[in-house]
């Protein structure tokens, strides 16, 4: 069960702030991406075999990100160390953002923190540059979401943000 249902923010509301550090221990906030869009990707956990996947594809998309401008943000509830870990091992460089402490409290933020689990929900946010939601993508715990889904949603911004 999600918590704060009632808090999901929904196409065209502004995207909650948010202040979390990255795997190397670098503050990431909302206000670092202001005039740029975003997608903010919530996953359970590192090291988990749908996330592993998820990402991956993900990392493949990064030449689609940079035609979008966006900044690609993955989100889980673990640890900075752990991230560090698990982008070295990967070899990914796009930012692992940690909602360790307090536990969850971005993806409570957005909504999608399931408090019975401890994790985050599995949930994108696509932000335009106006720090509006723009799409939500979701799928199941056990479900990536699909690589094509981000590729469209991207194409999509990138139309929206040139006009």
């Amino acid at each position: 069960m999600v918590s704060a249902a009632a808090g999901v923010p929904r196409i065209g509301d502004p995207a909650p702030a948010f202040e979390l550090p990255n795997q190397y221990g670098e503050t990431v906030s909302a206000g670092d991406l202001a005039g740029a869009p975003a997608v903010l990707v919530f996953y359970p956990f590192a090291f988990s075999r749908v996330c592993l996947g998820e990402l991956d594809a993900l990392a493949a998309l990064q030449p689609e990100f940079r035609t979008a401008g966006a900044r690609l943000l993955a989100v889980s509830c673990d640890p900075k160390y752990s991230l560090r870990a698990w982008a070295a091992e990967q070899g990914w460089d796009f930012d692992l953002l940690s909602d360790f402490w307090p536990h969850g409290a971005a993806a409570r933020s957005y909504g999608v923190f399931q408090e019975d689990r401890g994790m985050a929900a599995r949930a994108s946010f696509i932000i335009g540059a106006d720090n509006t939601v723009k799409e939500i993508l979701r799928s199941d715990l056990d479900m990536p979401r699909s690589p094509g889904d981000y590729v469209r949603a991207l194409a999509d911004l990138s139309s929206v943000e040139r006009s």
